[in-house]
């Protein structure tokens, strides 16, 4: 017999999408998108770079500041749902002892264990009512702890990657002193930058990164391409 050494020891390799890289894609995407288009809209209405500048700038902080709202709003409504679900199973425990019996036994029948293999687990779960509500939680509710501070760190994570994303496209206007060039260059650093951000999220998110780098691009192009036709338009009849 072989023993068991470090180096024939199974690793499994699994990338799980934590928060921060939920947060940080959510305001990479919306940076990237947002401020591109509207830059792209109103260089095809004005040839004034530095009023595109502007408004890209006002734009940025206003966006940046909305989105942060809305982490931070998520966040928090998540905390306080996990805290009023565990206020619920706390009480439940102990006041209904029977129907979360069955619960239990319910749960472990979805796996396929019988109620006399479950039963010894349900004993030690009793035994232990803490451990008993964070699994109840855990695999009734499908609810994990929220991390403390949550809210604050998702905030100031998407704002930070909203501001980020957005003085890409509004970096060659800062740069170039014509309108229509700063435009052109706009568009192609900001397709690059969504094809990178599309495939690298790709990556990380178990997808194609090929497809998502395309999803990316199309969306952002077709975001930017409307609105710079929208403003063409209407500037033509204004």
């Amino acid at each position: 017999m072989q023993s068991s050494t470090p180096s024939s020891l199974h690793h499994e390799h699994h990338f799980e999408s934590s928060d921060v890289v939920r947060d940080i894609v959510i305001g990479l995407a919306d940076g990237l998108t947002v401020p591109f288009a509207l830059a792209a809209g109103l260089a095809g209405a004005v040839d004034s770079g530095h009023l595109v500048i502007i408004a890209g700038l006002a734009e940025i902080a206003a966006g940046s500041i909305a989105m942060g709202l809305g982490g931070y709003l998520a966040a928090r409504g998540d905390a306080e749902h996990f805290a009023s679900e565990r206020r619920r199973e706390e009480h439940e425990v102990v006041e209904r002892p029977g129907d979360e019996e069955d619960e239990i036994y319910e749960i472990f029948a979805a796996y396929s264990v019988d109620r006399k293999a479950a039963e010894p687990v349900l004993r030690a779960l009793q035994a232990n009512p803490r451990a008993y509500v964070d699994f109840m939680m855990r695999f009734e509710l499908g609810l994990e702890t929220p991390v403390e501070g949550r809210a604050w760190r998702s905030a100031l994570t998407i704002a930070a990657s909203y501001i980020a994303g957005g003085f890409i496209p509004l970096l060659p206007y800062m740069l170039l002193a014509d309108t229509f060039s700063a435009l052109r260059s706009s568009v192609v650093i900001t397709l690059i930058a969504l094809a990178v951000f599309g495939g690298v999220k790709g990556r990380l998110l178990g997808s194609h990164w090929l497809r998502s780098a395309v999803q990316t691009v199309l969306i952002g192009g077709a975001a930017a391409a409307a609105a710079f036709g929208l403003a063409r338009l209407l500037n033509a009849h204004a």
